[in-house]
């Protein structure tokens, strides 16, 4: 049954309520009603009010079976009989929402077309919105001149309809509305409004994938033909795309169309006046001065009448504060006008901004003010709220004692999970960031969790109270927190819970004994994950684990992280066979790869891959490779594999013959392995190998060579070449790929080959072995706990200047891709607008030498972009090689 809608009207009228009038109604009944649709004389009125509870159900999720489908469709084609002009638009909706099979749409269709070709402007609109949406594309053709003569209709209403139609249909006839382009053309000089609009859209989404006729749209159109506001909202959104794509392929000058945007600023309509300035402030490395004209046209409209101009422009200013607060403070004298509007999201997004843009004295007066509202918005609004604090405080440190506070009042209140996770983990940002707000911080967040609902916070916090908790001047006070979650907790926490406490006897060895009897008590719970962890930690303490011989491994174990992949880690506990060898953690592969191996994107080839590797998701990547190699007699000596890379494409697409390679890493050794496909029906090849120049490749010297015996039509097939090279030497060069076979014709009557063959070879790309084909993608889940973990003699700092960039973002890809590492914690995402970023990266070098690497990136001039550069390894032989690669890179 549907629920009551129920509608409070104004104050004045006494709060009384009224109901919806489709309160109760039930699929049953409405059927059942429509059988007025058969009534000789038609009741317009009566069968309107059924379409309108049909069409009510259909949108509340009711779901017709084909029998009550196909009955309410040809019953509702009787109503074309009727000359009630409410009654036929009634029937359009009804007919477009029920979107009848190919084999029903004929009967109604010839109704349609009557309709597309009526006098009544009306009807002959809806018509072509009706049928463009339920024929199919044989039906369309028959049509089509129609809808051409539609589109350039002197009606508008009509016009509109054939236009929204085809930008329908683009979608299902692409071919059939790119004829349209020269009605569509005429259109965008409509005089009326919505017709400019929906043209302008059509004509864009016909041109979107040729850039170069999208730049001439906008160049054609920005000279001032479009007088539709809607129509400009949507050239200003197609000029800003251009200025994007056109400063990524230029190098430097004046942007293209930044005229144009800057004349919109002085329209005399306001949503293009919004559109624009925010368009302008959006542009990737926007200037102050750019800036400026749109920051102008904001301001006036923070005092405007109408609190939907005063939104945007304060939530526009809101998003500039963050990257260019100084560009907005002119504003702050209206925004502090704006704290006590009675919108509370203006209210909210005025306050967020000028705690951006404040000074440190204003602070306090402005935390007053906002908590008097913070119940009274809505979580998104808070969130905003949270962090543009958690953006003050690390601005002022000092003030971390008055802001720590008003987050710790707030994580009591009530709210939903996103709201309460940007407060926690706010508050973690804090404590790691200030030194001095530790220990009220975690106060704050042991209070929380002491009546917290949700896990996944009170498990995150457990384990940043585990992490910081020994370290501060009096670890005591939190053990009660700790083992409340034991007794008072659901399993997951409890776990957590334990291993916090294990952290804390591990650190602190006047808490030990206490923690051995709490530990002891939680080996009667009934959850076997806490009970595991908790005789795990006893014997780890007590030095009864293997793993915890030293105090150093007992260290290692409960606060090193986690390097291998749980997607490798499930991969391979699942393809262990039980035996009497146990499972060898350090034989699952730590590099993280989403698929095995790349396949032929081209129609109709097969994957190039070992058949171990194609079998299901079941072995690792490396394993079906070291697998298949380790099964070669030539290639069985060189030890353990240590990385295999990413097959490289040699060949175009829709050649004769596809190859890719993937380069197989070893201490001592390189192996090439070239999978092969032969795309030509009628030709069977023999005796496959690749014959490989090793001439700018030096430190290299080709020791084994196995060949591919036969390669019959689409049959993937391997051939392989090894090389010797120095170990502990980081060997880079060129490789030179010349196909070599024996051809023999194929009978495509009986398959079979001819006995004699020709030789014939075939020109590869060439394949190049750089640093990062030595380095394995392994990340880390803390790095800042990785990185204080490792030895801080093995660090080397360094400073670079990357010279001209288009982008912060660029420099940063360029230098991950050099080195061949993992980003961590999302820092390869670069915000736009950005003047300075920091990535962290970590890896294993060949030799398995853990490394860790901060890059600190900033603009010194218009587009120089200079980098700092900090490793730390296992190895301080390693750090210093890191930077000779970055050098030479």
């Amino acid at each position: 049954m549907a629920q009551p809608l129920v509608v409070k009207k104004d104050d004045d009228l006494d709060e009384e309520e009224y109901y919806s009038p489709f309160l109760g109604i039930e699929k049953g009944a409405v059927l059942q009603e429509a059988r007025v649709f058969h009534d000789p004389q038609l009741d317009a009125r009566r069968c309107c009010q059924v379409i309108t509870k049909l069409l009510y159900l259909l949108n509340q999720g009711d779901t017709f079976t084909k029998v009550e489908a196909t009955e309410v469709f040809f019953a509702t084609t009787k109503l074309f009989q009727s000359k009630d002009a409410g009654l036929r638009r009634m029937v359009y909706l009804m007919i477009k929402e029920l979107s009848p099979s190919a084999d029903e749409v004929i009967i109604v269709t010839s109704s349609l077309m009557k309709d597309m070709n009526s006098k009544t402007d009306m009807y002959r609109a809806n018509a072509i919105r009706v049928l463009c949406r339920i024929i199919d594309s044989t039906l369309l053709t028959q049509i089509e001149r129609y809808l051409k003569q539609a589109i350039v209709d002197k009606n508008p209403v009509v016009a509109s309809a054939a236009l929204v139609s085809g930008i329908y249909l683009l979608q299902t006839s692409p071919e059939v509305v790119k004829r349209w382009s020269n009605e569509v053309q005429e259109a965008v000089q409509s005089r009326a409004a919505l017709v400019q609009f929906h043209a302008l859209a059509l004509l864009h989404q016909i041109r979107q994938n040729d850039r170069l006729a999208v730049s001439k749209l906008v160049t054609s159109l920005t000279r001032g033909s479009v007088r539709s506001p809607l129509a400009q909202c949507l050239l200003i959104r197609y000029t800003s795309q251009v200025i994007r794509e056109s400063s990524m392929n230029s190098q430097g000058g004046d942007r293209p169309f930044f005229d144009f945007l800057e004349s919109c600023l002085r329209n005399k309509a306001e949503m293009v006046i919004l559109e624009a300035a925010r368009a302008i402030t959006e542009l990737n490395g926007v200037t102050s001065r750019e800036l400026t004209p749109a920051i102008t046209v904001l301001q006036l409209f923070l005092s405007s009448s109408k609190p939907v101009l005063r939104f945007a422009a304060v939530r526009t200013l809101n998003k500039v504060a963050s990257t260019h607060p100084l560009a907005v403070t002119n504003c702050n004298i209206d925004m502090e006008s704006l704290i006590s509007d009675q919108n509370r999201s203006i209210a909210t997004l005025a306050i967020t901004t000028l705690l951006k843009t404040g000074n440190e004295s204003s602070v306090d007066r402005l935390m007053k003010q906002m908590t008097n509202f913070m119940s009274d918005i809505a979580d998104e609004f808070k969130i905003v709220v949270v962090e543009a604090i958690r953006s003050l405080c690390l601005k002022f440190p000092l003030k971390y004692r008055s802001l720590m506070n008003f987050l710790s009042n707030i994580l009591r209140e009530e709210g939903g999970f996103e709201y309460k996770k940007a407060i926690v983990d706010s508050i973690i940002i804090l404590i790691r960031d200030i030194p001095d707000a530790k220990e009220s911080g975690l106060f704050h967040l042991c209070e929380f969790i002491e009546d917290c609902e949700f896990t996944y916070l009170s498990t995150q916090i457990l384990h940043f109270l585990g992490n910081e908790g020994p370290k501060t001047s009096d670890p005591s006070k939190y053990i009660r927190y700790i083992y409340n979650r034991v007794i008072l907790e659901n399993a997951t926490v409890r776990a957590s819970a334990v291993s916090t406490l294990a952290k804390f006897g591990a650190l602190v060895d006047s808490l030990k004994p206490r923690i051995f009897v709490l530990l002891r008590r939680c080996l009667f719970d009934g959850d076997d994950e806490v009970r595991d962890r908790a005789t795990l930690y006893i014997k780890l303490l007590g030095g009864e684990a293997t793993v915890g011989e030293t105090e150093k491994d007992v260290n290692e174990f409960l606060f090193g992280s986690f390097d291998i992949p749980l997607v490798n880690l499930e991969t391979s506990l699942r393809n262990y066979e039980p035996s009497e060898a146990p499972f060898d953690i350090s034989s699952v592969s730590l590099e993280t790869k989403s698929q095995p191996l790349a396949e032929k994107k081209t129609t109709g080839k097969k994957p190039t891959c070992p058949a171990s590797a194609l079998s299901g998701p079941v072995p690792t990547v490396d394993a079906s490779y070291e697998k298949l190699l380790s099964s070669i007699p030539e290639f069985a000596g060189f030890g353990k594999l240590f990385k295999s890379s990413a097959p490289v494409e040699l060949t175009e697409a829709e050649t004769e013959y596809s190859v890719n390679v993937v380069k197989h890493i070893y201490d001592g050794h390189v192996v090439f392995q070239y999978n092969c496909t032969n795309t030509i029906p009628e030709q069977l090849l023999e005796e496959v190998v690749v014959f490989v120049d090793a001439s700018e490749a030096d430190e290299f010297s080709e020791v084994a060579t196995k060949s591919l015996r036969s390669l019959p039509y689409d049959s993937p097939g391997q051939t392989f070449v090894a090389f010797e090279k120095p170990e502990g030497v980081l060997a880079t060069g060129k490789f030179s790929n010349i196909l070599k076979f024996i051809v023999k014709e194929v009978d495509p009557s009986t398959g079979e080959a001819e006995d004699d063959g020709v030789e014939d070879e075939y020109q590869l790309e060439d394949l190049e072995i750089t640093s990062a084909d030595y380095m394995l993608k392994v990340g880390v889940s803390n790095f800042r706990n990785a990185w204080e973990s490792m030895d801080p003699e093995s660090e080397r700092v360094d400073e670079y200047g990357l010279g001209a960039r288009e982008s912060l973002a660029e420099a940063v890809s360029a230098v991950i891709s050099i080195l061949g590492m993992q980003p961590c914690e999302g820092t390869d995402v670069v915000p736009s607008n950005s003047r300075s970023h920091t990535c962290l990266l970590s890896g294993v070098f060949i030799g398995n030498v853990k490394i860790l690497v901060r890059l600190s990136f900033g603009l010194s001039g218009p587009k120089e972009v200079a980098m700092k550069l900090a490793v730390r390894s296992d190895d301080p032989e390693i750090s210093d090689k890191i930077h000779e690669i970055v050098a030479n890179g």
